[in-house]
């Protein structure tokens, strides 16, 4: 433990704290003791306890106000953080929906395409069927009716 001498109120007082913590408790005890004093300069001598306790007081106000903002702030952040998670999801479901999107597509294209060649062999198949027939026909004219 490391000890640590202080004046407050016009007193000398001898504090302990941990060791390292020297000029923390220092640097608490400058805060406290110009928040003493300020209300002093304020308030007059209405007495040391009266003013101990005013500082106390007016110190937990400060502490309230800074806790209460900071929850205020984690909620804030927590709502966002929220939001973000639904936005993630919602991008990842959108990239999801739009591949199976364009696999459909890919398969769409791809049925179409041999859709197409059939089509184009169908076609011509009829246009050869079409051609024999008409070649057939041609002929079976001829026999029956001779160039004279």
């Amino acid at each position: 433990m490391a000890n640590v001498n202080i004046k407050f109120n016009g007193k000398d007082f001898l504090l302990s704290c941990d060791d390292g913590q020297e000029e923390h408790l220092e640097e608490l005890l400058t805060h406290i003791n110009q928040k003493f004093n300020n209300l002093k300069d304020d308030l007059g001598n209405i007495g040391e306890n009266k003013l101990l306790l005013i500082t106390s007081v007016k110190i937990m106000d400060e502490y309230f106000e800074t806790k209460k903002k900071i929850d205020q702030k984690k909620t804030e952040l927590k709502n966002l953080s929220d939001k973000f998670r639904e936005l993630k999801s919602l991008v990842y479901d959108y990239k999801d929906k739009k591949e199976e999107e364009m696999i459909q597509l890919s398969q769409d294209h791809e049925n179409f395409k041999q859709e197409i060649e059939k089509n184009k062999k169908d076609y011509e198949k009829i246009i050869e069927e079409a051609t024999n027939e008409i070649e057939s026909f041609v002929e079976k004219a001829n026999l029956e009716n001779p160039v004279q």
